[in-house]
């Protein structure tokens, strides 16, 4: 392409440093089968008007489908003079067909144009990345099924606290997932408007049928003002703060597994197929899947912030600074996707060490609520309950013994309301079996969500 398409108002050439500074078609070279698609789409519509004769519009189409033949099989060299893929479409196009190539923009700007296409773009990589949590969400469901029985301690502070199935802590990361899914589903609302026809921000002044555009791209609707539909980009922020949670919630895993993983737990052993080893130390085994994916949260905490950045202070309509959407979209959409994918074949290969759970529940008094419980049953002021079972907990630290150790004058030495039915009373599958509250951790409240859960997978339920 010897002439830029925008030229006729210019004396020089641009400088060489500013064609490489400006260009975009590097990363936005993606877009080329959306801005195809919406192409087609528009000189359908230009033929509606009556802008296009029948024959100039199906060999504008026919033309447009080479050229993305040409691209699909990599014939088409991109260079920083094609500036965008919107100009290297336009000008391989008029290369193959003449100048009725240049009829193609008729009534639309590149402003509309890429709106248009990152919008197509982002459409289509909400399913897939919808499709890919499902997958997640199976692998998880797989592991709490195959793993119901075990037993683990739960904690807060990072402290060990009450006792919890595996099976329950794992679904509170389903319920999670969940809920991203839905958040996708509910940014597509947002993004399913159609833009193209707002022009370069005023509206095109041909009596273009928006509706029809939209028809055939399948969007839901159109956008409703010029000026907002070229000017403003909350459709991806939405999108990158979705994908931040979703990657909050795979680093709060992460962190998990990778402590989990350690010898100081030895809750479970990942799969060499999903660790790695050290160039200096032959005995490791490092958990770098999990790793990465924490590590890899902070790069899309950051792109979230550099593009509400970079809206933050630009006044209506379209700005050049907006061309730095795409980069932080396209990092987004990569990192997320392959953290994803990678994720649950992680899961499902890892070896959940049942013995080495249950034993940890038997130390640091993750009894000791159910102690308190055990004396408010029998009458006893929670606040005293608590008290008494402090006393307990103190005493037996002391000595280095455990509840198991006590015997029952012991125990009426902290409250007479003790009986002989206090040991079975506090037992670590008794204190799970109490908890049968609706969302508790009993094992029949958990086997029921967990079936409800696998239902819902099955369906391919959101």
């Amino acid at each position: 392409m010897k002439e830029k398409l925008w030229a006729g108002r210019f004396s020089l050439e641009t400088d060489k440093l500013v064609d490489e500074f400006n260009a975009s078609i590097s990363f936005d070279k993606r877009l080329y089968k959306h801005d195809i698609r919406g192409s087609i789409a528009h000189a359908t519509v230009l033929k509606e008007a009556g802008i296009l004769t029948e024959r100039e519009a199906k060999k504008i189409i026919s033309g447009l489908k080479e050229v993305e033949k040409e691209i699909d099989a990599g014939k088409l060299a991109f260079t920083t003079g094609m500036e965008d893929i919107h100009m290297a479409v336009e000008g391989r196009l008029t290369e193959k067909i003449g100048a009725l190539g240049g009829k193609l923009h008729t009534g639309r700007s590149r402003n509309d144009q890429v709106a248009l296409d990152i919008r197509l773009y982002l459409k289509d990589e909400i399913y897939g990345i919808i499709a890919l949590l499902h997958d997640l969400k199976a692998a998880v469901v797989e592991v709490a099924e195959k793993n119901f029985d075990c037993i683990m301690p739960g904690y807060t502070h990072l402290q060990r606290a009450q006792p919890v199935l595996l099976a329950h802590h794992l679904l509170a990361y389903y319920e999670m997932f969940k809920r991203d899914t839905a958040r996708l589903f509910d940014s597509l609302e947002r993004t399913d408007s159609m833009p193209l026809g707002a022009g370069a921000l005023a509206g095109s002044p041909y009596d273009l049928n928006r509706g029809l555009t939209a028809k055939l791209l399948g969007f839901k609707d159109v956008t409703e003002n010029s000026l907002d539909s070229v000017a403003d980009r909350d459709f991806i922020i939405e999108f990158l703060s979705a994908a931040s949670i979703i990657m909050m919630h795979l680093s709060r895993l992460s962190e998990e597994l990778i402590l989990w993983s350690s010898q100081e737990f030895g809750f479970v052993e990942l799969s060499d197929a999903f660790s790695t080893g050290s160039s200096i130390m032959p005995q490791k085994k490092n958990p770098d899947v999990a790793e990465l994916s924490r590590g890899k949260t902070g790069r899309v905490y950051g792109n979230l912030f550099a593009l509400l950045t970079t809206m933050k202070a630009l006044p209506l309509a379209y700005n050049k600074d907006m061309q730095e959407d795409k980069e932080p979209l396209f990092d987004t959409i990569d990192t997320l996707k392959i953290t994803l994918k990678v994720y649950g074949p992680m899961l499902k290969t890892m070896r959940v060490k049942k013995e080495n759970m249950l034993k940890a529940t038997s130390a640091g008094f993750l009894n000791a609520t159910d102690v308190a419980d055990y004396l408010t049953k029998r009458g006893l002021p929670f606040r005293e309950a608590h008290h008494a079972a402090g006393q307990a907990v103190a005493y037996c630290i002391n000595r280095g013994i455990t509840f198991d150790d006590l015997d029952l004058s012991e125990w009426k030495g902290f409250s007479k309301l003790f009986g002989p039915d206090i040991k079975d009373a506090i037992a670590i599958e008794k204190s799970i079996n109490t908890r049968k509250i609706y969302g508790g951790t009993a094992f029949a409240t958990v086997k029921k969500r967990l079936q409800a859960v696998m239902a819902e997978v099955k369906k391919g339920c959101c």
